[in-house]
């Protein structure tokens, strides 16, 4: 199998035959860039270590994701008998969710770029092939992974500027550098240092952490940033600011299936698994970041449970046609915040964060709105 056929393929899979991405997608050897790589086998990971072309490359011109990184055990690291524990931390984001991220930025020839989240450099390599190397600078907050994308990336003949930054904090760019910021890491509001870096006029593309929703926005002469909520969907790990993530709530999870409630109710709603209600999830991400969630269906029973650092917990059961008990602990009721929600969707036909306005504030403060609705981030 030959890298260059493979490429092709991808282009035609994820881009239009006009579409100025095709050819950086055709040109990019993605599997340089994930030579390794995590796969689930249940609840244990495993890695997968390619020998031959025939076990490579179908993994690497995939459009899917491949993860890179799980807990503080990147795959270039790990031994076959390794099984990390934990969240994964970093991947090779499925190529068109890339080129869908920059084609939301309207990336005009000329314009200076800021990657954010290198991760594997495959982004950037599309990037750099699209605008030239200058024109591109890519950070990550993870050392290992600046400078492995940066060897490969040179091993294709790039040499975009790639470096090692907390890209939630001061960024290492004189004011006003950049027409594009474009991440493919989730913050839960923009940071002050990106509006810093961006060029009047110049425009950003986001994810929202702990949802899948897509802000846009273009700076103003002020300082501040209009933008919106996009109709379309994505999903990105949050940005990090150290090797790993903070432990979260795992442990009351897991515990949150057995223990009684301070408080047992019955729900109007039925059983929902959030985590795949994407909508209901973005929603719930906004009024209660942080939350948690696990669900199980064995047909006639079915049981979603949510957690939170602070302590609060839900469990939710149903039983056939029966009404969902809910069992609730902790300073926050968290199904009731969600049954509220729900009771919004039912009441106005949407939920209103998908399709609101933003402002984002010169000091860091993201705010939504919508009708009536509003949120501050």
């Amino acid at each position: 199998m030959i890298w260059e056929t493979a490429a092709a393929d991808l282009a035609a899979r994820v881009t239009h035959r006009s579409s100025r991405w095709r050819g950086p997608v055709a040109r990019t050897p993605r599997h340089t860039f994930v030579p390794t790589w995590w796969e689930a086998n249940g609840e244990r990971w495993e890695l997968r270590e390619p020998v031959n072309e025939e076990q490579w490359y179908p993994a690497a011109y995939a459009d899917r994701s491949l993860i890179t990184r799980v807990g503080n055990l990147h795959a270039d690291r790990a031994k076959p008998d390794d099984h990390p524990t934990g969240r994964p931390t970093s991947s090779a984001t499925l190529p068109s969710l890339v080129v869908s991220m920059f084609q939301h930025a309207r990336i005009d020839d000329g314009d200076e770029l800021l990657d954010v989240g290198t991760g594997s450099g495959y982004g950037t390599a599309l990037a750099a092939h699209r605008l030239g190397a200058d024109s591109v600078t890519s950070i990550d907050v993870d050392p290992y992974l600046v400078d492995a994308a940066r060897d490969r990336l040179a091993t294709i003949g790039l040499h975009p500027t790639v470096e090692a930054v907390d890209a939630t904090g001061p960024l290492p760019a004189k004011a006003g550098k950049f027409d594009r910021i474009v991440s493919t890491v989730a913050v839960r509001a923009v940071p002050p240092g990106w509006l810093t870096a961006l060029c009047t006029g110049g425009r950003l593309v986001t994810t929202i952490a702990g949802t899948s929703l897509i802000l846009t926005a273009e700076k103003r002469e002020d300082g501040a940033a209009v933008g919106r909520v996009e109709w379309d969907r994505a999903g990105f790990m949050p940005a990090r600011h150290g090797d790993d993530y903070p432990a979260g709530a795992a442990g009351l999870l897991a515990a949150a299936h057995e223990i009684d409630g301070e408080d047992v109710t019955t729900s109007p709603y039925p059983v929902v698994d959030v985590a795949n209600a994407w909508d209901l999830d973005s929603m719930l991400g906004v009024t209660a970041p942080g939350i948690e969630h696990s669900y199980c269906d064995e047909g006639y029973r079915r049981t979603a449970v949510m957690a939170h650092a602070d302590g609060s917990w839900a469990r939710a059961v149903s039983m056939g046609d029966e009404p969902t008990v809910v069992h609730q602990g902790g300073p926050r009721r968290l199904w009731a915040i969600l049954d509220e929600l729900r009771a919004y969707w039912l009441q106005h036909g949407e939920l209103p964060a998908r399709g609101a306005r933003a402002l984002i504030t010169p000091e860091g403060e993201t705010r939504l709105a919508r009708g009536k609705w509003r949120a501050v981030l």
